[in-house]
């Protein structure tokens, strides 16, 4: 999809007209779109979109439902058939009344775009501008962080089902990137152990029926990386991002303890700290983390706002981390983010799991316990 830069639409008066008589008072996105106007220009985004291809639908309406979409927990789905149906979401997207909508798939696309552009980050320092710019920016004297979890994306998976996933995603790898050299190395059996989806209840009921096929995944996955790291096989098979989650995962899993025993499953004790375990090859990042009485697979979000008494709270910063960062490994990376807005707070509010002795003497900021 491209996209072509072009002039924010005024409101159209008919849906001026009504949704004006439908919220006499005003509501919140009618509110945000008269004080702050349409918040981001098609510029931002241009960097986002090839120049050929179909025309994209507008990234500045996308953003802003976005937002709407986590405002009220809406899904996909849900958040398109708001913007076919909702009146003062017609009116700060600037559409007709008759305007009918896209796909809700493009929500996920454009979000795609964002992540891989890097350019979440931009959306918050854009808004924060505008808030300036409104004078509704103030004061920042005072602010507080917290963090909380964020689960990742994924189910949570035993070892069978990661080993079992993990060499399904590998050789669904190498059929899409080497067909022809995956059809000369495939085992006839593999089809019928990694043809679909490894899950739980497919699998065996018994320890040692379990243990007997961890074996054979691994004998499998051994035999594939022998395979790609052949010197006849072309190096960059390699690189493929599913075989070398596999090749970690079978590190991390097992080890080989004699020459006459190529595999044997690890000890609990023996396995890596959560720092560096895989927990699904749907994601390699989302490690395992526990924090007072929760645990959780993801990652973890710290969270910056404005608690001044005389200032709306606005958040000025979110630093996301894999979850087993600590609370303190934190502070430098917020604060220096802090300063390049020109928003280092006075005055920082933070829990006991943040400040630490070299924090406080290298920021020289004051720490609320």
């Amino acid at each position: 999809m491209s996209m072509h830069p072009q002039n924010i639409p005024d409101i159209p008066q008919e849906t001026v007209e009504v949704a004006r008589a439908s919220f006499p008072k005003g509501n919140i996105y009618m509110k945000i779109r008269d004080t702050l106007g349409s918040i981001f220009e098609e510029e931002v985004f241009a960097d986002l979109f090839p120049q050929n291809g179909q025309p994209a639908y507008a990234p500045w309406r996308l953003a802003l439902v976005c937002i709407m979409q986590f405002l009220e927990n809406l899904s996909d789905r849900q958040a398109a058939d708001a913007v076919r149906g909702h009146i003062d979401w017609k009116y700060i997207l600037s559409l007709p009344l008759t305007d009918p909508g896209f796909d809700y798939s493009i929500l996920s696309e454009f979000r795609t775009r964002l992540l891989a552009g890097g350019a979440e980050q931009k959306l918050l320092d854009i808004l924060l501008t505008r808030l300036r710019e409104a004078e509704l920016l103030k004061t920042h004297k005072r602010q507080r962080t917290d963090s909380t979890h964020v689960l990742g994306a994924i189910r949570t998976l035993n070892r069978l089902e990661i080993l079992g996933e993990g060499m399904r995603v590998a050789l669904d790898s190498l059929a899409v990137a080497a067909p022809d050299w995956l059809a000369t190395n495939i085992h006839p059996d593999w089809f019928d152990r990694y043809g679909r989806r490894v899950e739980n209840y497919r699998l065996p009921k018994l320890d040692s029926e379990r243990e007997a096929l961890g074996s054979t995944i691994g004998a499998d996955g051994l035999a594939l990386l022998d395979a790609i790291y052949d010197p006849t096989t072309p190096q960059w098979l390699r690189q493929i991002p599913g075989v070398e989650t596999l090749r970690q995962i079978w590190v991390q899993q097992f080890y080989a303890p004699e020459p006459d025993v190529r595999v044997k499953w690890r000890t609990v004790k023996d396995m890596p700290p959560s720092t560096i375990a895989i927990h699904s090859p749907h994601d390699v990042e989302a490690h395992y983390s526990s924090k007072r009485s929760i645990d959780w697979v993801g990652y973890k979000v710290h969270m910056t706002e404005i608690c001044d008494e005389d200032s709306p709270r606005f958040i000025t910063n979110v630093h996301t981390t894999l979850s087993t960062i600590t609370d303190e490994q934190a502070v430098e990376p917020i604060h220096s983010r802090l300063e390049e807005k020109d928003l280092l707070p006075d005055e920082h509010l933070l829990d006991a799991g943040y400040p630490t002795a070299e924090n406080l003497v290298n920021i020289g900021l004051i720490f609320d316990f």
